[in-house]
């Protein structure tokens, strides 16, 4: 939580000081420019990366196989998109980052070690993800048990009689 704060703090002030050190070189009108056509761009790149992984996860969904990495790639690109129409130059860059191919798949790669997919067939599928780090003890496998809401008072028994 205090490392979210501290971006939250610092990233804008890094913005300002970078878009600052740009206009100063380029001019300011020219800086505002840039980020248009970055944003742009970003929208552009964002939108045909999506149609593409949209079109991949629904072939895997097809084949009957799980879409997870489609899934976490699709995820990289709404952050993204956020990233791109945000002005600045750093969240740009990071946003290029997520949207071009190989640098996002490389990084949907690297979070995908560290997480897993599991499908739950039945009346309704379900996905969901877990983190494959293991702890003292655990196994990885779902702990079963039953629950009982021990907080009803003796006035909401007698109304179900």
């Amino acid at each position: 939580m205090q490392i979210l704060l501290l971006l939250f703090i610092l990233m804008p002030i890094a913005e300002i000081a970078l878009l600052l050190q740009v206009g100063d070189m380029i001019g300011g009108w020219n800086t505002v420019g840039l980020i248009i056509v970055t944003a742009f761009v970003g929208a552009y790149l964002v939108r045909q990366e999506g149609l593409s992984t949209l079109q991949k996860a629904q072939q895997k969904m097809a084949n009957n196989e799980v879409p997870g990495k489609e899934m976490m790639e699709g995820l990289m690109l709404v952050i993204a998109g956020v990233l791109l129409v945000t002005p600045g130059f750093i969240t740009d860059i990071i946003g290029f980052l997520f949207v071009l191919p190989f640098s996002r798949q490389l990084m949907a790669g690297q979070l995908a070690k560290h997480m897993t997919v599991r499908a739950v067939q039945g009346g309704n599928q379900s996905f969901y993800y877990s983190n494959t780090q293991q702890r003292p003890g655990n196994e990885g496998d779902p702990i079963e048990g039953e629950y009982t809401d021990t907080t009803r008072t003796d006035e909401s028994k007698r109304l179900d009689r």
